[in-house]
């Protein structure tokens, strides 16, 4: 929509143009497209130059080169430049158009830009002229020059700038030298027909010339013929120039009826072109031809003169407005994105110390719960080690009071049995046969009860460990109970040469957990029917094995279940070393071994 309002623009449709470039510019704020508002800002100043509306122009040239700055499009923001360096030097604020096209100049020198390079020291060339400063504009026109060689496919003509620097020796009063410059535009014949307006222009500048340095000889057939074809081209402003020409021509011959004509109608074109330069050079050739109304327009142009100095003024004062409202803007926005970028920083800060004190509190939070737990499992461990050793003093007590019992069965009553037996064997009983049978038979039951007797006191008395007995019943009652809770059957299998009774108690409490912990897991995940638990000892090293033929898993994955981590644990506490071989519907074998003797 942009482009096609600037194809109105360039057939000077202005109200359709005006039209859609306001409805892109709506278009283009919603979804913040920076180029198309910078190309919006561009086309409405090229509409506002058109129409000499300098202040407007100069505002929409600015506004297009915050944007072109802000995406860092730095050759179109460069051309901004250019364009309000142009406008501020219309109105003479030479200055101002120098720091804004030495600015252009920077970016095009970054760019390689060679052609633009080229206009942009043209346009400083320019303004040294009218500063009256003619060394320093030869200069820039001369480095234009260069940068006129660089350009590849140029279509800019061989001669370009000579006009100017022509006209700069011109000011200077070296004429020959001028002179030469405006014979080396005109050797290319062609001129004519490539650019009719410039082969107008240097034709009425090099005649001009000449008649500065006091040669007439055709001056007045070159003026002519100019001006002949600047009015077939309605060139107004080269009319108007023309026209001074003319009238200085005939000054020059004496001849001031013609000399005053053609200083009225430099003074009309002037008037239609608003072109303040040429207005008051009529004035001053009026001024001089016309005598009985030479006051008038001495008056009227020291009028224009200052009435032009202060339009210039209020101009060069709006462009000052605008580039302090612009800086204030730029100053602003920069300020509030430091400002947001300061608030983003804080809220950051903010919200990473609110995580750092949550995580320390979270951290504190699991260090005291695991330190509980820690605390809670040595208190566990600690009563079953309290509980190992009440139950192997009761089985001591009840050991001792077996050898008491057996002791008084053997040396007490078997005796007296003994006794009583040898005393009716040696008694002369009488009677009939079966009477004596009887006897006899009294006699072989009173020594098969003391037979009874002394194996029921051997058995009484046989030396046996208690602790080995007491840990294995340990064992066989764990497994008991995950039995009933995992509806599996179980076997247990303990070396012979296990002595539980050498091994410490911190061993035997941390088998116990590990062992529950693993059959735990076969309750929770195995839904295993049958469970083996195996113990031998090789060399003092005990070697634990749990089987069972569970659905089994795929030890290749990383488990997260917190009951094999602290079966892990406990067995590098133990300096053991720890093995799982699992596979999906072949059951799981949990391994483990552990030294005997050491100290914990």
């Amino acid at each position: 929509m942009s482009k096609i309002a600037y194809q109105y623009l360039i057939v000077k449709d202005t109200s359709r143009f005006r039209a859609l470039n306001n409805e892109a510019y709506e278009l283009a704020v919603k979804i913040k497209d920076t180029f198309t508002l910078a190309d919006i800002h561009w086309s409405n100043a090229n509409l506002y130059k058109g129409l000499q509306v300098y202040d407007s122009a100069y505002y929409h040239y600015n506004e297009a080169y915050r944007h072109f700055e802000n995406i860092d499009h730095q050759y179109y923001a460069a051309k901004m430049l250019y364009g309000m360096s142009f406008i501020k030097g219309r109105f003479r604020d030479y200055p101002g158009s120098e720091v804004l096209m030495v600015k252009a100049i920077e970016k095009y020198k970054g760019l390689d830009k060679y052609e633009a390079l080229f206009g942009a020291y043209e346009h400083l060339g320019i303004l040294y002229k009218e500063l009256k400063e003619y060394d320093r504009a030869l200069f820039y026109y001369n480095k234009a020059l260069e940068y006129q060689g660089k350009i590849e496919n140029s279509k800019l003509p061989e001669h370009a700038g000579f006009n100017n620097i022509a006209l700069v020796y011109q000011y200077m009063g070296e004429y020959d030298k001028a002179l030469g410059y405006f014979d080396r535009i005109l050797e290319d014949d062609s001129l004519g027909i490539k650019d009719i307006t410039h082969y107008a222009r240097v034709l009425d500048n090099k005649a001009y010339c000449r008649l500065l340095s006091g040669d007439t000889t055709n001056i007045e057939q070159d003026l002519y013929k100019s001006l002949a074809i600047r009015d077939s081209l309605h060139n107004l402003e080269g009319l108007a120039v023309s026209n001074i020409h003319l009238s200085e021509y005939y000054m020059h011959q004496g001849d001031t009826v013609r000399a005053r004509f053609h200083a009225r109608e430099a003074n009309r074109y002037a008037s239609k072109v608003d072109n303040g330069r040429d207005y008051l050079a009529s004035l001053q050739l009026l001024a001089k031809t016309d005598r009985a109304h030479g006051q008038v327009y001495l008056d009227r142009y020291i009028v224009f003169n200052d009435s032009l100095q202060d339009v210039d003024r209020r101009i060069q004062n709006k462009f000052t407005r605008i580039a302090y409202e612009t800086d204030e803007y730029i100053a602003e926005t920069k300020r509030l994105s430091q400002q947001k970028t300061l608030i983003l920083i804080g809220a950051l800060v903010l919200i990473l110390i609110i995580s750092l004190v949550y995580y320390i509190i979270v951290q504190k939070s699991r260090n005291e719960k695991l330190l509980l737990e820690t605390e809670q499992q040595k208190a566990n461990e600690q009563v079953y080690l309290l509980t190992l050793k009440q139950q192997t003093k009761l089985e001591e007590e009840k050991t001792r009071e077996r050898n008491r019992i057996a002791q008084e069965l053997h040396d007490g009553i078997l005796g007296k049995l003994f006794g009583v037996r040898v005393d009716l064997g040696f008694l002369d009983i009488q009677g009939d046969e079966t009477t004596l049978r009887q006897h006899e038979l009294f006699l072989d039951e009173l020594q098969k009860i003391e037979g009874e007797i002394r194996e029921v006191s051997h058995k009484l008395n046989s030396d046996f460990n208690s602790s080995e007995i007491d840990f294995n019943a340990v064992l066989r009652q764990l497994l008991e109970n995950k039995g009933r809770a995992g509806d599996f059957i179980y076997q247990l299998h303990v070396c012979e040469n296990i002595g539980w009774g050498d091994i410490n108690e911190v061993i035997k409490v941390n088998l116990y957990r590990i062992v529950q912990e693993a059959l735990q897991n076969v309750i929770k995940y195995a839904k295993a029917q049958k469970v083996d638990l195996r113990f031998t000892l090789e060399k003092d090293i005990l070697s634990v094995r749990i089987k069972d033929d569970g659905v089994g898993f795929n030890t290749k994955k990383q488990q997260k279940g917190i009951g094999m981590k602290n079966m892990k644990s406990r067995i590098q506490k133990l300096h053991g070393s720890f093995s799982v071989q699992s596979e999906i519907g072949k059951g799981t074998t949990l391994s483990f071994t552990i030294p005997t003797h050491q100290k914990l």
